[in-house]
Parts: C-alpha cells; sequence; structure tokens
C-alpha cells in the first residue's frame, strides 16, 4: 500500500502542477509498470531457485562441476518455463479481454437499448437521479467507444486493456532477469575452487543481490525498502535451507 512519507509536501507539489498544466502524478503506475513487475519477480525467482540448486547439492557435498551443470540446466530450464507461462498468462488474459469486449461490441450494436438500460442502472445505484442521471446516460450511449468501455468497467469488472506491454516482451523481460539474477549463485563456482571451498562466497553473493532485488519490490508496492529486502530474503533463506538439508538428508542415505 502506497504511503507517501511527506503528504503535506506532495500534495502542494502536485497541486502547484496541475495548476501549471504540467500534472504528471508519477507515483501511479503506468504501461511500464508491467514489465517492472516482470523484471523484480523474475530475478527473485531466478536467484532462489538456482541457490536453492546450489545449497542442494552442496548438502549433498557433490563436487563444484555437479554444481555447474544442475545449476545451469535449472537457470536455463526455470527461466525459460517461468517466461513462456508469463507469455501465455498474458496473452491468455489479453484474448479474454478482447473477447469479451468483441461480445459488448456486439450488444451495444444490437441491443442498443438494453445496454442504454444497463448504463442507466449502473449510474443509478451509484446513486445519480434525474437530470444529472439522464446526461450521464446520453453523454456516455452517444460514443461507442466509451459506451463499451464503460459496460466493460461498470457490468464485467475488466479494465480495458491500452497499455503498450505485449506478451512476448513480458517474456523476454522476465527470461533476461530470471537468467541475470540466477547466475549470480554460480559465478563463485566459475573460478575453479572446490564447492566446499566456494559454497561460503555463493551465500554472500546471493544474499547481498536477493536482498537487492527484494528491496526493489518497493517500486510496485511502496512498502518499505528494507523490510521488502528481509522479507525475499527469508523466503530464500528457508528455500535454501530445505534444499541444503534435503541434499544433506540423501547424501547419507545414498
Amino acid at each position: 500500500m502506497w504511503h507517501p512519507k511527506n503528504s503535506k509536501e506532495l500534495v502542494e507539489q502536485v497541486r502547484q502542477m496541475h495548476r501549471d498544466g504540467t500534472a504528471d502524478e508519477k507515483f501511479h503506475s503506468t504501461s511500464a509498470g508491467g514489465y517492472l513487475r516482470d523484471a523484480v519477480y523474475g530475478a527473485n525467482d531466478g536467484i532462489i531457485t538456482t541457490f536453492a540448486v546450489v545449497a542442494g547439492v552442496a548438502g549433498a557435498d557433490l563436487s563444484a562441476t555437479v554444481v555447474l551443470i544442475l545449476g545451469f540446466a535449472n537457470l536455463l530450464a526455470d527461466g525459460f518455463s517461468m517466461a513462456m507461462s508469463n507469455y501465455l498468462g498474458e496473452k491468455s488474459n489479453r484474448d479474454y479481454v478482447a473477447s469479451e469486449r468483441a461480445r459488448e461490441a456486439w450488444e451495444v450494436e444490437h441491443l442498443p437499448e438494453e445496454e442504454r438500460k444497463e448504463v442507466y442502472d449502473l449510474y443509478h445505484a451509484k446513486g445519480l437521479r434525474g437530470e444529472n442521471l439522464d446526461k450521464v446516460v446520453d453523454t456516455i450511449t452517444a460514443d461507442k467507444k466509451l459506451w463499451v468501455d464503460e459496460m466493460m468497467i461498470g457490468e464485467l469488472k475488466m479494465i480495458p486493456d491500452s497499455s503498450d506491454n505485449h506478451p512476448w516482451k513480458n517474456a523476454g523481460v522476465t527470461f533476461i532477469s530470471f537468467l541475470i539474477a540466477g547466475l549470480v549463485p554460480l559465478l563463485p563456482y566459475l573460478a575453479g575452487a572446490g564447492a566446499q571451498q566456494t559454497f561460503p562466497y555463493a551465500i554472500i553473493a546471493t544474499i547481498i543481490v536477493l536482498f537487492t532485488v527484494g528491496s526493489l519490490r518497493t517500486l510496485l508496492t511502496h512498502r518499505q525498502w528494507w523490510r521488502s529486502g528481509l522479507e525475499m530474503l527469508g523466503v530464500g533463506a528457508v528455500a535454501s535451507g530445505v534444499a541444503y538439508a534435503v541434499g544433506d538428508l540423501l547424501s547419507r542415505i545414498v
């Protein structure tokens, strides 16, 4: 939830911008917010899942070569899987919204009286009455695009998609951020040292990047940066601890 630290100063700043006709309320999310979301959460998943693999291999006391093989296999496979899931999810949602919009457009075209009555009922339920209600209904139904937009929002509770985001771009951002962040736990092993000697360095690198990426979530959630960082660090620690314990247990059994 967004809580401005200095609301009085912000109010005066935005008020002046409105007076000047240059109001650009940057604290609101824009179309870039979708890509930012994909980047932040892709990076979070990338570093957590890859380090979990590293921790599991370390718990099993396997070689650095095994760490790199499993780590990179996970990095590429999970990164691709997550990106494709993002792509399919975004595309399915867009297709669904487009389908519902086409249905509403057809109803406005072929059932104008019934659809006009729905607009009337929507604003009547909001408290408008008499001449004001009639004016609002007349204004909305005079423009078919506005009319369909209103039915999408008021009746179907769907926000018409006006962003510049594209599913394949969302998928690409997710994949790249997943790879970059997920590569961090593997970098110390590329130096060629033994697995056990290298693992502490992988832990340190992962903690730093995990906290940093977790803190970046505040760009979306507007929460305290240190709390978001610690929260993501905690999730990563639990996932890695479980993986290490399982690797250690299996190495003893097998």
